[in-house]
């Protein structure tokens, strides 16, 4: 079940939405240091952590399921956002360099049928990257925020699914470590919270972020000596009902 777009909008207007916000965009911007010349798509409730590629990427555009519902970036910049449905993109095929997912694959019903719907828009090698609630974290147990709804993964999940859904699985990341709560004293502590964390208790992050290339499997042709063996067995089998 997809949450409401206000309700994404309204936890990323909190002090802790703030705090969870810029740690999770350091580690995109990690794993993506440039999209300069790239045409990029993000998918979900993506707008968050686009700061720094607006204007570096050669095309941007945000796609926003319907079921969740959508809300334009800002009013003092032309809007990037399209509502649209999760499984049928409004892009032609491999027409996207790069493609950002998150709070999208934990929400819908249909997994296999809109990462396919991924595949399909991003060219030949082409960059996913998925943020999703980690199963093994704290935040995946707790309702108040949005990683606390929908389906977690663990990391052995996501690369599997991943991978049968023709990706290979690249690079992972792991990301909030900060407990779940509006608390000052603990939010001015996220930093520090933060590097203890990633280095001695990582498996048990808030959210997982992994990155993945598009893999193109290539058909083998039908072979004609094959198919002139069925021709000829079905010509015999014709020959008799003639006579």
């Amino acid at each position: 079940m997809w949450l409401d777009v206000i309700d994404l909008r309204n936890f990323y207007s909190t002090r802790l939405g703030h705090v969870a916000r810029r740690m999770m965009r350091r580690k995109v911007r990690k794993i993506w240091p440039s999209v300069k010349g790239r045409n990029v798509m993000a998918l979900g409730y993506p707008t968050p952590f686009l700061r720094y590629y607006r204007e570096e990427a050669k095309r941007l555009v945000a796609l926003m399921p319907a079921e969740q519902g959508a809300l334009s970036w800002t009013e003092k910049t032309p809007n990037i956002v399209v509502l649209t449905e999760e499984t049928l993109l409004p892009l032609p095929d491999k027409s996207i360099d790069l493609a950002l997912v998150v709070h999208a694959l934990e929400f819908t019903s249909s997994p296999k049928e809109m990462i396919r719907e991924v595949w399909r828009v991003l060219a030949d090698g082409g960059r996913l990257l998925l943020i999703l609630p980690n199963r093994t974290g704290v935040w995946s147990r707790m309702e108040k925020t949005p990683f606390g709804h929908g389906h977690p993964y663990s990391l052995s999940q996501v690369n599997q699914f991943l991978t049968e859904n023709m990706f290979t699985p690249l690079t992972s990341e792991h990301a909030i470590y900060i407990p779940p709560t509006q608390s000052r004293i603990l939010l001015s502590l996220a930093p520090a919270l933060e590097k203890i964390g990633y280095k001695w208790f990582r498996n048990v992050s808030g959210v997982l972020l992994i990155e993945a290339s598009k893999q193109v499997y290539a058909g083998n042709p039908v072979k004609e000596v094959a198919w002139n063996k069925k021709l000829q067995m079905a010509k015999k089998l014709v020959q008799p009902m003639k006579n």
